[in-house]
């Protein structure tokens, strides 16, 4: 198997180790100043663990977080590691952003090892209710949805690919998240937000690297943005969503072309928006979607209208839009 391992400033020092010979040096085939080409061997093996790793200045540097693996059918066969910083993600301080008058106040999630490796770009995820995302002291409540740890823990599970969030705290949360005000909303997010993130930071700029993201009328958001800008944004994730409630998405859903957009709704049982998303199911089936691929459900028993039933569950749509299975199971690399 051929693998690539992308590290700048010194790719002509790496090599690798694997569980056949974790003392062993295996030395690349191939080096550049960006990157360093390896053949691994899998006879015999379903799976292999590795780790690359760092000459430097006398001594071996094991690149931080878990080991990878690899097996025969795997689709990760590049690699951007980092050694020298630490394996948590880091939330910025909070930025405010103007447009059309209304100033908004975001925080940004940067996955480990960003600052070290620049080589490597990221799919990006915009989430509704900012202040509920990474910090107790900002939450409602003192409930936070844990983002920055849920990344890092499926980032260690090799569960996920790198990814940047963008947490978005709106300026009044009905009026951004229901009609009319989520047109203005959305324009905020496709001609303000967008463009200055991909200008500062090492994004995937494409539709099918970026995600909008929220819980109830925040659900109702996301899945308008998606519907109403599917060439910016081409996947959106709707928890326990106020469909039908101060939106005109049925309608639109019903009448519009179909769009070009993967879609996870979910709720829970009872009383939290269960009937509502359900319904939205039934509409996007009938319009072509098909689950398990572009549309993907969950239902909770006793899932409860709450940041902490939320926290629980947003691996879920992490790993639909950002997980490595999904994207083997689609021929994605």
């Amino acid at each position: 198997m051929r693998l690539t391992v992308h590290y700048p400033r010194g790719a002509e020092r790496l090599v690798l180790r694997t569980e056949r010979d974790w003392d062993h040096d295996l030395k690349p085939l191939e080096t550049s100043e960006t990157h360093a080409l390896f053949d691994v061997d899998l006879a015999g093996r379903n799976t292999l663990e590795l780790k690359p790793c760092l000459h430097h200045e006398g001594t071996l540097k094991w690149s931080r977080g878990v080991n990878y693996v690899v097996s025969p059918h795997t689709a990760q066969r590049a690699f951007w590691p980092y050694f020298f910083h630490e394996e948590r993600g880091k939330v910025s301080d909070v930025l405010h952003v103007e447009h059309e008058g209304v100033t908004r106040s975001i925080r940004v999630y940067h996955p480990p090892g960003y600052d070290e490796n620049d080589l490597r770009r990221f799919p990006v995820l915009y989430m509704q209710d900012g202040k509920n995302l990474f910090f107790p002291e900002e939450a409602f409540a003192g409930n936070e949805w844990r983002v920055d740890e849920t990344m890092d823990r499926l980032d260690q599970m090799n569960a996920v690919r790198k990814s940047i969030v963008v947490g978005v705290s709106p300026a009044d949360r009905v009026r951004d998240y229901t009609n009319p005000g989520y047109h203005q909303y959305g324009r905020f997010l496709v001609e303000k937000l967008k463009p200055l993130v991909d200008q500062n930071l090492r994004t995937l700029t494409g539709p099918e690297d970026s995600v909008v993201m929220g819980s109830s009328l925040g659900g109702v958001a996301a899945l308008h943005v998606a519907w109403q800008h599917s060439s910016v944004f081409g996947r959106a994730a709707c928890m326990s969503s106020t469909f039908g409630h101060l939106d005109d998405l049925f309608q639109r859903i019903s009448n519009d072309e179909k769009r070009p957009i993967r879609i996870y709704l979910d709720s829970g049982w009872p009383r939290d928006n269960y009937e509502a998303t359900n319904a939205m199911r039934d509409l996007l089936l009938a319009r072509g979607y098909r689950l398990g691929e572009d549309l993907l459900q969950f239902s909770f028993p006793e899932g409860a209208h709450s940041e902490h039933s939320w926290a629980g569950r947003i691996h879920l749509p992490f790993q639909f839009f950002f997980g490595r299975a999904w994207r083997a199971q689609r021929g994605e690399s």
